[in-house]
């Protein structure tokens, strides 16, 4: 239960802090941090939460994580689903938490007309930048096989342990740096769910996209790193 408690927690303050400063830090006229702040709030809450409670459950967060581990050899099957359902949780009420706060505030609505309402992941009109299915769909494969393969090696017994978190943290500034534009940013199907729940509208029928490419992304990764790249012969 401390590794499930864990997963609520640190998926909690990623959507909080991610999205967050999304919703409440990104857009304020000439003082708004822009798509690098929300890129590098991503990254923190990541790096934070990885050395606050990562010892406890390995800071997934991120049910591709969890599958990416998985097939990386390095996380038991039984225990993809009470993950994956602690952070669907936590995610949750962490967007639930924003919904009061940027509700509570007059004339603020969710507006599921518009790309990246509510800070929603998207496709085609729901991109932020006008980007098709297929443009979404690879980005988002690529970026969370990357970011598993950045996970998984610096995870490995072999590397530097106590700069992981760091490794990690950056890697996802990195990739939403890159693909804010592009679909508002998932590789987190939890992170989108959540948000998508409240965005309602075409936002949650575009949903699929950002469970299935993140975690085809992650399963590719955790093969090619089993496969290619980790060191069989030292272990």
């Amino acid at each position: 239960m401390k590794k499930l408690f864990a997963e609520f927690f640190g998926t909690y303050w990623l959507v909080f802090g991610g999205c967050g400063s999304a919703l409440f830090a990104a857009g304020i006229p000439n003082l708004g941090i822009g798509f690098a702040g929300v890129a590098l709030a991503f990254g923190l809450t990541v790096l934070t939460m990885a050395y606050a409670v990562g010892h406890i459950s390995g800071g997934h967060f991120n049910p591709a994580v969890s599958f990416g581990l998985w097939a990386g050899g390095r996380f038991p099957a039984k225990d993809l689903l009470p993950y994956i359902i602690s952070q669907c949780i936590g995610a949750l009420a962490a967007a639930g938490t924003l919904f009061i706060i940027w509700t509570g505030k007059a004339g603020n609505a969710i507006n599921n007309t518009q790309a990246g309402a509510f800070a929603s992941n998207g496709y085609g009109a729901f991109s932020p930048d006008g980007y098709s299915l297929s443009s979404a769909f690879i980005a988002e494969f690529v970026l969370t096989l990357f970011f598993l393969l950045v996970i998984l090696g610096a995870t490995d017994k072999f590397a530097n342990g106590k700069f992981a978190g760091v490794a990690i943290g950056l890697a996802l500034t990195l990739i939403h740096l890159i693909s804010i534009p592009i679909t508002n940013t998932s590789v987190n199907p939890a992170r989108s769910l959540s948000q998508a729940i409240f965005t309602g509208g075409e936002p949650l029928s575009q949903v699929w996209l950002f469970w299935a490419a993140p975690i085809l992304g992650a399963l590719v990764a955790g093969f090619i790193y089993k496969t290619l790249l980790q060191n069989h012969d030292a272990a």
